[in-house]
């Protein structure tokens, strides 16, 4: 059993040409994320299944060198006006009025509580960049947890949303002194059939939200919602491979992700299989509206090639550095 250690400082880059995990039986590499304790990633869904008799649930903790850790805040979207009825109702998730459903009166007032928590616990300052499922909701729930205050209407200063956006009743959000904002379509939630799942042209989202960055999607329609198809659990869990192997490709370091808790829930629920039965409940187990949860991805095997920004080499100057029971025998 290992334990991952929290990043804030460097961490390894990998560039590969498309956004694949390394198998985890590969002699190369393997990624690993955790909750406290790391879990592997492998290739083409072929994850690693331990039965709890199979592990040393008795071994002491291990070490990972900090710049091969990338610190993720995990965050599920506010209430949304689908989760009302849903949550009563699974089939209320049909019903396309509550298509790419907005947040809820109540689902601004989780925002508030959580932008509240993530100020006050220095969270805000530490983290380098946000990435959000570009669905109304998340969008809401990203630039309101983490985007600026006091906006202005300044000619030099684009709002990360503009009044009202999705019916809130909410005032301008400011794109100052906050980290940047981008919409990747990996996290989206769960795809097909549920119209509260199906996004907007990105045109609309970039009129509503014009400092956050959707230059990562590549179609202004949606092209991956289905009406009569709906991905099946393993193709979610991949997509969060997928998702989870690209953010190597980011040089940031400590990172929030305002996704969707089906997402969430077949992503994590395919990790943590070599871990303590316990650890992995508490990886994958459901979210709550607004609820965050900080894990750490880890590289193992030498994915990244990036030097530690803090490490330092020692024996600066050159010298004798003996240790002190070696340079006794020399004495005598």
């Amino acid at each position: 059993m290992s334990i991952g250690v929290n990043c804030s400082h460097c961490f390894p880059r990998h560039r590969p040409n498309s956004p694949t995990i390394v198998s985890s039986s590969s002699s190369l590499s393997s990624i690993i994320v955790c909750s406290k304790i790391p879990v592997r990633v492998s290739q083409h869904l072929q994850f690693l299944s331990l039965h709890p008799s199979d592990m040393d649930t008795s071994a002491g903790p291990s070490l990972f060198p900090l710049h091969r850790c990338k610190t993720l805040h995990l965050v599920r979207h506010a209430q949304g006006i689908h989760n009302v009825d849903g949550d009563k109702n699974y089939k209320a998730y049909m019903s396309p009025e509550y298509f790419d459903a907005h947040i809820t009166p109540l689902g601004w007032q989780q925002v508030d509580n959580l932008r509240k928590h993530v100020h006050e616990c220095g969270l805000a300052k530490r983290i380098d960049l946000v990435i959000t499922s570009p669905l109304l909701r998340t969008l809401q729930t990203a630039v309101g947890v983490f985007g600026g205050d006091g906006y202005t209407d300044r000619m030099d200063v684009v709002p990360l949303m503009v009044a009202n956006a999705g019916n809130s009743g909410r005032a301008a959000i400011s794109s100052l002194n906050c980290p940047p904002i981008v919409a990747v379509e990996l996290c989206r939630e769960h795809l097909g059939v549920h119209p509260c799942d199906k996004r907007r042209n990105i045109s609309d989202y970039q009129f509503l939200f014009p400092a956050v960055d959707f230059s990562l999607i590549e179609s202004d329609e949606d092209t991956w919602w289905k009406a009569d198809v709906r991905e099946t659990k393993e193709e979610v869990a991949a997509r969060g491979q997928k998702f989870l192997n690209w953010l190597w490709t980011r040089k940031e370091k400590e990172i929030a992700i305002v996704t969707h808790s089906g997402f969430l829930f077949h992503t994590l629920s395919a990790l943590g299989n070599d871990c303590h039965p316990l650890v992995k409940k508490e990886i994958c187990k459901h979210f709550a509206n607004c609820e965050l949860r900080s894990m750490v991805i880890v590289d193992r095997s030498m994915i990244g090639f990036d030097p530690s920004m803090t490490n330092y080499p020692g024996k600066t100057p050159s010298g004798l550095d003996l240790p002190s029971d070696v340079v006794d025998e020399k004495a005598d």
